[in-house]
């Protein structure tokens, strides 16, 4: 497939990350106001923002922390690091912890994957302080660590001082932090993602629900976590599927917890009305070829670092235009993940996305004789160009 048609294909099928503020919508009703201090609506393909209120403003957590201790803690069984059968004795430290509980007992033995249940299910303080000790050796070390994950997220206005989101002066986050999160939690391990659906935990006789009432009314809601301190008032973060579209919906500052189940659902039903989203090409996928000169072959694979998912406004696609173009006299060696080209989406005539294509292979330096001859041919393709 040649450029040209792969172009006219494209402004058909442009599979772009693109924002609603991009787009002209005369019909499209204003989002709604919730009662919070803070929101952020944001589609889980795409991350594109579709809706937010102080979305950045540093706001304590309270136990939406724990979306970050229960990331860090599945990464760390990903990597080996620990096992989801181990042993994890109780310390003191981590049985005094005030707050919500899962009622472990000192000096007695829990597995990594029960601590889990009952950081995600039951809010247990006492369960997050136990493994971050048993993870990072106490509590300071293991909020290194979160601090260290809060950088490699790109999570700029957070800060943890403890696993738990107990609160301190020096721990806060921000609603679309939050989003970010539970973005990466959702998509780089479904199968611990699975554990936020859960309803209830029983342990140590005691059976705790799960604090997000969604779960219960509204069958396409799969997660995520509630937070609750007099200071941060009643927090939520969720997660909800509908027609192969994935919404992430975060709340801070809602005055009880009928009110944050209340404004959430405000925040998903306004998004699953309005906004499509559809990924068209998976990263990786060859979209076309370019020539390369002084190179083992004369053509390189062109294709996407990332898919290419768009989120917009319901009606749109219809109005978009894209174009490609590749870089100059692509020269030998090329390496695989180089930028090769560009892709451009324009709405009328502004330029509203742009992604970079790349070598989907690497191209190894040509012999003596074809780097002579295409030096030649370059040469005289200068002239006449």
């Amino acid at each position: 497939m040649n450029i040209t048609t792969f172009a006219k294909r494209l402004c058909l099928l442009v599979p772009l990350l693109l924002s609603p503020a991009a787009f002209a919508v005369e019909m499209m009703p204003s989002p709604p106001q919730l009662a919070a201090k803070a929101y952020v609506l944001m589609d889980a393909s795409s991350g594109n923002v579709l809706v937010e209120n102080n979305g950045d403003q540093r706001l304590p957590p309270a136990s939406l922390t724990k979306l970050m201790t229960a990331y860090i803690a599945t990464l760390e069984i990903r990597r080996g690091q620990i096992g989801e059968n181990d042993p994890v004795t109780v310390s003191e430290n981590a049985w005094r912890t005030g707050g919500s509980r899962m009622f472990i007992k000192v000096g007695s033995q829990v597995t990594v994957s029960d601590l889990l249940h009952g950081i995600i299910i039951q809010s247990g303080n006492d369960a997050s302080v136990a493994l971050s000790e048993h993870i990072a050796g106490s509590e300071d070390a293991f909020a290194d660590m979160m601090n260290k994950t809060v950088a490699d997220l790109g999570m700029t206005n957070s800060h943890f001082m403890n696993p738990t989101g107990l609160p301190n002066p020096e721990h806060y986050s921000s609603a679309h932090d939050m989003a970010v999160l539970a973005r990466a939690i959702i998509h780089e391990d479904p199968a611990h993602y699975a554990i936020y659906s859960q309803k209830e935990f029983f342990w140590n006789g005691i059976k705790q629900p799960n604090r997000n009432l969604l779960l219960w009314r509204d069958k396409t809601v799969d997660g995520l976590k509630t937070g609750h301190t007099e200071e941060a008032g009643y927090c939520m973060v969720s997660s909800a599927v509908r027609d192969g579209m994935r919404l992430i919906a975060v709340v801070f500052g809602t005055n009880s917890e009928v009110a944050r189940a209340a404004e959430t659902q405000k925040l998903l039903t306004y998004g699953f009305r309005f906004f499509e989203t559809q990924t068209f090409y998976q990263k990786g996928t060859e979209l076309a070829q370019a020539p390369v000169w002084k190179g083992t072959t004369n053509q390189v694979k062109a294709g996407l670092a990332e898919d290419l998912t768009m989120t917009l406004p319901k009606g749109q696609l219809k109005k978009l235009a894209a174009s490609m173009t590749m870089n100059p006299q692509l020269v030998a060696p090329i390496a695989k993940g180089d930028v090769i080209g560009k892709v451009e989406v324009k709405l009328d005539d502004k330029v509203v996305h742009s992604a970079d294509l790349i070598a989907l292979d690497g191209v190894e330096e040509g012999g003596i004789f074809r780097r002579m001859w295409d030096s030649i041919r370059l040469f005289f393709y200068g002239l006449f160009n």
